[in-house]
């Protein structure tokens, strides 16, 4: 009676199962997928401060790309994101592998690592405002110590406030990458590293020969997580400068936000939204493919 039984305990089992996750399928699909739907919606309409129910096509998205500070915003998140996910990566990568020489205290200094990252991006921006701070920061220390002509003014300065948005948010999501390399080179079998000593393999070159493309599916979701950070970065440049000086800073968030509540041109800024959706959607889903079918390989074999 009890293996006969067992088929139908599963199915109910299934069906709560089923059952306590449909509101969290509804919020998916009402609140995300709804959501995302209407802003397309918009982006093809005339809509400025309340939507409108025509259609003009793609006359939002020329409008778009013919903006001045739009192709600036573009501009500098490809600085940005080039230079954060490269330093992220490359950071990352180095205290993983410092941590995974069973140093002492390893604990404390994964936490000390990790520890930016739980902090707000808003947080870290107004921080490191003030560190950046030529009148109260950095600079100033050092003119303090007697170095008069030193200058770190980039905060101010057009050409580099850029950079000072990357180093501040490198500092931030660099540990979230050391963990998940970590977990990665966490699982590697300590027999190759036996065979590499055996056989005289430099150190770095197991690493860059043998240990990186087994972190293969560490890198990738570390490079999807930033690639998400990178589009939707706004907090960090609000709290340290504001976009500015100018627009030196401006970065596409910024842009839609600013013509969103700012400027009221609801239509604009559904188009501008719905071109970073499309950027990431563009990168993600052939990286989950790709993965799935890996997955699905290794199952096979």
């Amino acid at each position: 009676m009890s293996h006969v039984n067992k088929p139908a305990k599963r199915r109910r089992f299934s069906l709560a199962a089923n059952i306590a996750l449909l509101p969290m399928a509804l919020t998916v699909l009402f609140a995300y997928v709804g959501t995302m739907l209407w802003t397309l919606r918009v982006s093809v309409s005339s809509s400025r401060t309340f939507p409108a129910d025509d259609f003009v096509g793609a006359a939002q998205y020329v409008r778009l790309f013919n903006n001045e500070r739009w192709l600036l915003s573009l501009h500098n998140l490809l600085i940005y994101g080039v230079l954060f996910i490269a330093a992220c990566l490359v950071l990352g990568f180095l205290l993983a592998v410092f941590i995974d020489q069973k140093v002492a205290a390893e604990g404390v200094l994964r936490t000390i690592f990790l520890y930016p990252y739980a902090m707000s991006f808003v947080a870290t921006g107004l921080v490191w405002q003030w560190m950046l701070n030529p009148e109260l920061g950095i600079q100033e220390v050092l003119h303090k110590l007697g170095f008069e002509h030193a200058r770190f003014d980039w905060i101010i300065d057009q050409d580099m406030a850029i950079y000072t948005v990357v180093i501040a948010t490198v500092w931030q999501a660099s540990g979230l990458v050391m963990a998940l390399m970590l977990s990665g080179l966490r699982g590697i079998d300590e027999e190759m590293w036996k065979a590499a000593r055996i056989d005289g393999i430099p150190r770095w070159r197991v690493y860059v020969s043998i240990v990186l493309p087994m972190l293969g599916p560490s890198i990738s979701t570390a490079f999807v997580l930033l690639f998400v950070m990178v589009v939707k970065v706004y907090d960090a440049v609000v709290a340290m400068t504001q976009g500015g000086p100018g627009t030196a800073s401006e970065v596409p968030a910024k842009f839609i936000m600013d013509y969103l509540f700012g400027r009221a041109n609801i239509g604009l800024a559904s188009a501008a939204s719905v071109v970073l959706l499309t950027t990431v959607l563009a990168i993600v889903v052939p990286i989950y493919f790709v993965r799935n079918r890996a997955s699905k390989g290794k199952v096979a074999r």
